[in-house]
């Protein structure tokens, strides 16, 4: 289950001392502590990552369908909406553990990230839908341009999370 590692066992050795037995090297143990860190602040940006798709999703089926937006126009617009959600989310639950380095430098920083991963995203839709055309001749219904933007959002989680991790939220020098 997701409950504690298992201890490491422990022998008396001369001394009266105790010490892990051969088995569990602390190098072993300390990845394991990481990895385990890592995992649950990859399913918290997951969460957050599914709830601001769902947003991006409606917001952008509602600009490009709705409201008749050009495809580019609506994917940047649905993903400044969704950053909203994504900022909050990510810096008080995702990372809530980590540096607080000023308010204005993180949101630079994210807003910095976003810009990169919007821009990204736009292209990497426009690309899409391109293919598609080319491929059938036919400009892509609906459908087909949300499962082409779903694919853009896939890889730009990727992305985000890698810089989120790494440099908008990164761990203080002291504690690591």
């Amino acid at each position: 289950g997701g409950g504690l590692p298992p201890k490491p066992r422990m022998r008396r050795r001369g001394g009266g001392k105790y010490h892990a037995s051969p088995g569990y090297s602390s190098r072993a143990m300390d990845r394991r502590s990481r990895l385990r860190r890592l995992a649950g602040v990859g399913t918290r940006f997951l969460i957050i990552g599914g709830i601001s798709t769902l947003i991006e999703v409606g917001a952008f089926n509602l600009f490009v369908y709705a409201f008749g937006w050009d495809l580019v126009v609506g994917k940047i617009a649905a993903s400044l909406v969704a950053l909203i959600n994504a900022y909050i989310g990510n810096r008080e639950w995702t990372f809530r553990d980590r540096d607080r380095r000023g308010r204005v430098a993180e949101i630079v920083l994210f807003l910095a990230v976003n810009l990169v991963c919007t821009g990204l995203g736009a292209g990497l839709v426009w690309i899409g839908a391109e293919a598609v055309q080319g491929v059938t001749g036919r400009v892509p219904g609906p459908a087909i341009v949300n499962i082409v933007n779903l694919g853009s959002i896939a890889v730009i989680v990727l992305v985000r999370f890698l810089l989120y991790h790494f440099i908008v939220f990164r761990r203080s020098s002291a504690s690591t």
